[in-house]
């Protein structure tokens, strides 16, 4: 079955549990599941229940789509999401982004966490990302391109909405939050990087490395939705300072940072 067809399938499988007229798609990263608490009226479905969705493996990744309203619009979230690192291929990776789209959502806002390599960044910063950089070892659009899901040589010249960015801006300027703004890079993952690969890293213009993000970003413009993306920076990657990272450490920074996050997201999905 070809993926114009597995993505039909999804779709209609979600339409019948009432999942429909979605106007916003939400990615929620490691750490970051809490939001999708506040989705009123909202249906969650596992996502092994959904034909050709792949399981999270990440543990603190629940692995749920939830459906529901936040501010006035409606919403569907990825509590969790996928990784390359966890075995799967981009295509299954990007997989719910095609199914957000088939189901209306005309805009993407993804949130995760990344180490800070820009050392005026901290810990426990908020940073939205202007721009990215893939390292990963391939991407979602390899291979024929289907026409009905977008064009074969899509534009990334504004790969993150200005438009977009300008409304964060401004409500996370409203709120006195420390805003970072900056150029992510996606890389394969699971180890950390070494402090040769952050100066590197940082060399070619990254401001913060994570080990997601670009291949849902490169779905959704292809796809033609607008994108947004606020992320956790859960350490400082300091080559000439370097500490060994502690996995709770990162997942208790971003539940404290979670809570800026909270406040952000729905007015952001207000003002769209």
């Amino acid at each position: 079955m070809d993926l114009f067809s597995k993505i039909q399938e999804a779709t209609q499988f979600l339409a019948s549990r009432g999942i429909k007229d979605v106007e916003v798609g939400i990615v929620l990263g490691t750490g970051l599941g809490k939001l999708a608490d506040l989705i009123q009226d909202s249906i969650s479905i596992d996502y092994t229940d959904i034909p050709y969705f792949s399981a999270s493996t990440v543990e603190s990744h629940k692995g749920k789509l939830i459906y529901g309203t936040l501010g006035n619009k409606k919403v569907l979230a990825m509590q969790g999401r996928l990784h390359y690192y966890e075995g799967y291929d981009m295509k299954a990776i990007s997989f719910p982004i095609r199914v957000m789209k088939f189901l209306g959502a005309s805009t993407l806002l993804l949130s995760g966490a990344a180490g800070a390599m820009n050392l005026e960044f901290k810990k426990g910063d908020l940073m939205m990302i202007t721009d990215q950089v893939n390292l990963l070892p391939t991407n979602p659009l390899i291979g024929a391109n289907d026409e009905r899901l977008g064009p074969r040589f899509p534009d990334m010249s504004e790969t993150y909405s200005k438009n977009l960015q300008e409304k964060i801006l401004s409500i996370a300027g409203s709120k006195k939050f420390n805003l970072r703004q900056g150029v992510y890079v996606a890389v394969q993952g699971p180890m950390l990087e070494s402090a040769a690969e952050y100066r590197f890293l940082r060399t070619i213009g990254a401001d913060a490395v994570g080990m997601s993000t670009a291949p849902e970003v490169i779905v959704a413009k292809h796809s033609g939705m607008n994108v947004a993306a606020v992320i956790v920076l859960t350490d400082e990657c300091d080559p000439d300072n370097l500490k060994p990272i502690e996995i709770d450490e990162i997942m208790e920074i971003a539940g404290e940072a979670e809570e800026k996050l909270i406040e952000l997201f729905p007015e952001v999905i207000d003002a769209l």
